[in-house]
């Protein structure tokens, strides 16, 4: 019975004892696995941890995989999201260098760098917070839009002609301004900075419109009196053109009227070489048709000349008929008349 009993008290010892083990080793592995949870992180593809000391932040893991840290109070983690982000502000009223208005909405593509020095500074900006980041990121565009838009007349931001707008170096001229000024506030980096819309208001509408008139109407003006330049030197050339020919004609007709006069004076002095009586009284006759129509009358002397001729010559006592030639007679025609009678 004795040592029925002892056999007992040692299994029984023997149970306390794996019942005790089994307790402490499960609480070893409880506290194991709650010590590695709290001591240990998961770095994600696309995203940092920051382990901060008593809210300072004491180390960045930037690389996927496990990091470790030790357990809170004493050390914390944040999560940093290290994607690409896009913030779009609204319609910005800004001046342009000629003194007129315009609307403009721009958009601006933004991260945070890979680097633990401008992640720490990500955090004292804005706590961590994307959204605080874009809505100072959105404040920041306005006031470069103001800035770099003065730079830039509203012909090269709005225009008919596709070849005149500048709407490429307005957005290189923003990306330029905004860089250094977003990474030195908030240490995020600017990838891209787009114009999203332009538009007019509507005081600078008319204004627009009525300039665009006046330039209209300038030029305008300028062909109207480019073409009434080139008229009047096209009238001036055939004025001028004109009058030589008009001269050249005139000099030709006096040469040849002068011709022209030289042999009727020729005729004229061999006809009165020929018959000096004739000539007279046919000259004496072109006078008086000259001077005397159908319906004049004049009453003069007979022997008055220039009708003295139609009585006699003067000093001839002879009449024209008596100076002009006898008509010849054909025989045939005497010889015909003859037989006829």
């Amino acid at each position: 019975m004795s040592g029925h009993a002892s056999h007992a008290a040692d299994a029984s010892r023997n149970a306390t004892f794996g019942a005790t083990l089994g307790r402490f080793t499960l609480a070893g592995a409880v506290f194991g696995a709650a010590l590695l949870a709290a001591t240990s992180l998961t770095v994600s593809s696309g995203q940092a941890v920051v382990v901060t000391r008593f809210g300072a932040p004491v180390r960045v893991q930037t690389s996927p995989g496990l990091t470790w840290k030790m357990p809170a109070p004493l050390e914390m983690a944040q999560t940093v999201d290290m994607q690409t982000r896009t913030t779009s502000g609204g319609l910005q009223d800004v001046g342009t260098r000629d003194g007129l208005r315009v609307l403009v909405q721009a958009f601006i593509v933004w991260s945070i760098q890979n680097d633990p020095d401008q992640i720490k500074h990500f955090l004292r900006a804005t706590g961590n917070d994307p959204d605080e980041a874009a809505r100072q990121l959105r404040s920041l565009l306005g006031s470069t839009l103001q800035i770099v838009a003065s730079d830039f007349a509203l012909g090269d931001l709005i225009n008919t002609v596709p070849a005149a707008v500048k709407t490429g170096k307005f957005e290189k001229k923003l990306l330029a301004v905004i860089r250094p000024q977003a990474e030195a506030i908030y240490g995020v980096r600017i990838e891209q900075v787009g114009v999203e819309r332009l538009s007019l208001p509507a005081e600078t509408l008319s204004a627009t419109v009525a300039r665009m008139r006046a330039e209209r109407e300038t030029v305008a003006a300028a062909r109207t009196a480019e073409g009434l330049r080139k008229a009047a030197a096209i009238k001036a050339d055939a004025e001028r053109d004109a009058r030589i020919i008009v001269a050249r004609a005139k000099a030709e007709a006096a040469i040849t009227e002068a011709k022209a006069h030289a042999q009727a004076a020729a005729i004229y002095a061999e006809s009165y070489g020929k018959a000096p009586d004739l000539y007279a009284a046919l000259r004496t006759l072109d006078t008086i048709n000259e001077i005397a129509g159908r319906n004049t009358r004049l009453v003069m002397r007979t022997d008055a000349a220039p009708f003295n001729v139609l009585t006699g010559l003067p000093g001839a006592g002879r009449t024209v008929l008596d100076v002009l030639p006898s008509p010849v007679i054909p025989q045939d025609a005497i010889r015909a008349a003859t037989e006829k009678r």
